[in-house]
């Protein structure tokens, strides 16, 4: 969008939000307030904020290419108007969730509203709830459609808006280019329907999802355990951080109700809170995140610290060494740990279905696939998200083997024991963790001595993420791609290894949708992984070592590395 055209829908902007439809005065007040600021201008408004398979997300503020009250209800009124067109009216329906974020509660709201005002029955939650319930409303709603209004682990200023299929699968790429189609139709303020939340609540068009749904959400859940009768010791201290998101609740009822109940939940990040006072980047994967739950955890002399980012979706894990400082894992060594659990259990007991399969992401750790070989387990591997994973329970069901599924997970510490939904469910995680931990500990064998043999037995593999952000209209559109372009001519070796391979998953390889993902496959079982954010200005590096030991590993990754960095300059 040129200049002159920035400025003028920025003008319409501010007789709109502030004399015609007033929605939000904080739109408003920062419309007012960017006044004469080219600068703020531009960003706000050089682009229609994105709309992809992971839905909206974005800065909150006013514009277009914001979070707001009006780009939520142009994104519903698209959904809606795709709801009306590809399902029956008695499937007319759309399940709502929202977070703890700033103005999570309003947006959701407000989509309710715009659903609502075009004639279809919305289910929303009373309270704030995680994404696994509301891809379980979605299925067991019969809905055809669902959306979780959250930002996920990013920082406070941000928000967004995940749709989900009739599925509970977050939605696929058809059904984003299809809904974007029926977005970009539409005028922002003159096309969109809408009616108040409380009237349509008043009108029975909207309705609170009953506390049996929730309730049966978490008995799913509880039904995941692979004791099989076992007998442990659930009296182990765990403290636990919802980090001021949505797990708190059924969090601690999952566990609670499972027989632990020696737990310490972190105060300050206890309650629902989207300003993250004491962790400004709500992500368990940042040991900075996980610092206050640690001190917790030594002044209680705690066993486990758990902690779920805001949407309960993702769950990281700290456990203590032999020195008594607590060490914080990995989403892939949690992953292999869970894999290794469950098919040692499903294994022990006559658990294990037939074709048992794993499903994982191209940029997990490739030695889980070396685990699950070991208990006769089948490895799939999809693109990068988990709504891939999701899709292949799916797929699987169709094919009459419900039952082979028997773990998922990625390496952003998403992990996914059952099929009840169809997104990595941080509650599961939580939960199974503290049973893994409890069963191992009743033997005298900590997580990381159990690690540690798993390294012994298939080699250790160090695996790294690391990222690059380009904010701005200048990041987006020409630093990202102009990098991109450069990676696709291709290298010949990363740091100290050999290219032997270069897949190219935009061309489609391996019957998977096409992707802008490029996969470096290095001599030594070593690989390397570019590839843009679906959800954020990023590009992610994904490093995969394999060496003798770690301090090896160590040494070859921070070449590669070296080598990667000269690209993002």
């Amino acid at each position: 969008m040129n200049a002159d055209k920035i400025k003028s829908e920025y003008n319409r902007w501010l007789v709109k939000c502030m004399e015609i439809q007033p929605i939000d005065e904080d739109v408003a007040k920062e419309l007012k307030e960017i006044d004469g600021d080219e600068t703020k201008i531009e960003d706000a408004f050089y682009r229609n904020l994105a709309f992809g398979t992971g839905g909206l997300r974005g800065i909150i503020g006013a514009g277009t290419n914001r979070m707001n009250v009006y780009t939520v209800a142009k994104a519903s009124q698209g959904l809606a108007d795709y709801v009306k067109k590809n399902f029956t009216e008695d499937k007319w329906k759309i399940a709502v969730s929202y977070d703890s974020r700033i103005k999570s509660n309003l947006f959701a709201q407000v989509a309710a509203g715009v659903f609502a005002a075009n004639g279809i029955q919305v289910f929303i939650y009373k309270e704030l709830m995680p994404t696994p319930c509301l891809s379980y409303a979605v299925i067991t709603l019969g809905c055809a459609a669902g959306i979780m209004v959250t930002a996920s682990h990013n920082p406070a200023k941000y928000n967004g808006y995940k749709v989900y299929g009739a599925d509970g699968c977050q939605i696929t790429t058809e059904a984003a280019t299809d809904i974007l189609t029926e977005i970009e139709k539409l005028d922002i303020f003159d096309d969109v329907k809408f009616t108040n939340y409380i009237i349509g609540k008043e009108g029975g068009l909207v309705s609170y999802i009953s506390d049996d749904v929730y309730t049966a959400f978490v008995e799913e859940v509880k039904k995941q355990s692979v004791l099989y009768g076992d007998e442990i010791d659930k009296d182990v201290s765990i403290v636990y951080s919802p980090l001021n998101g949505t797990g708190l609740k059924p969090v601690l009822r999952t566990l609670k109700e499972s027989g632990f109940t020696n737990i310490t939940v972190v105060s300050e990040q206890e309650q629902p809170d989207g300003n993250f006072p004491t962790c400004p980047y709500p992500n368990p994967e940042i040991k900075e995140v996980m610092a206050l739950g640690m001190e917790y955890a030594a002044r209680c002399n705690a066993d486990l610290l758990i902690a779920t980012d805001p949407d309960c979706d993702r769950v990281g894990i700290a456990v203590k060494n032999d020195t008594g400082k607590y060490v914080l894992l990995s989403g892939n060594e949690t992953g292999m740990l869970l894999l290794d659990y469950v098919c040692l259990q499903r294994t022990k007991h006559g658990k294990m279905p037939d074709d048992p399969v794993l499903v994982k992401t191209i940029v997990t750790i490739d030695m889980a696939e070396r685990i699950a070989a070991k208990y006769g387990v089948r490895t799939v591997n999809m693109l990068t998200g988990f709504k891939f994973i999701g899709e292949q329970i799916g797929f699987l069901e169709k094919q009459g083997k419900e039952n082979s599924y028997i773990f998922g997970f990625e390496e952003s510490y998403g992990y996914l024991s059952g099929g009840y939904v169809r997104d990595k469910d941080a509650v599961d995680g939580a939960f199974l963790i503290c049973e893994m931990f409890a069963y191992y500990k009743t033997k005298g064998i900590s997580l990381l001595e159990k690690l540690n043999e798993l390294y012994e037995e298939f080699g250790y593999c160090l695996n790294t993420l690391h990222s690059f952000t380009f904010e701005g209209s200048e990041g987006f559109e020409k630093k990202m791609q102009s990098i991109m372009a450069k990676f696709h001519e291709g290298m010949d070796e990363i740091g100290p290894k050999k290219v032997l391979l270069t897949l190219d998953y935009g061309k489609g390889l391996d019957g998977l949708p096409k992707s802008d993902v490029l996969k470096y496959l290095l001599e030594d079982n070593c690989s390397v992984v570019v590839r843009p954010s679906g959800t954020e200005p990023k590009l992610k590096t994904y490093v995969s070592i394999s060496a003798k030991d770690k301090n090896m590993a160590i040494e070859t990754e921070q070449k590669v590395v070296e080598t990667l960095k000269v690209y993002f300059e």
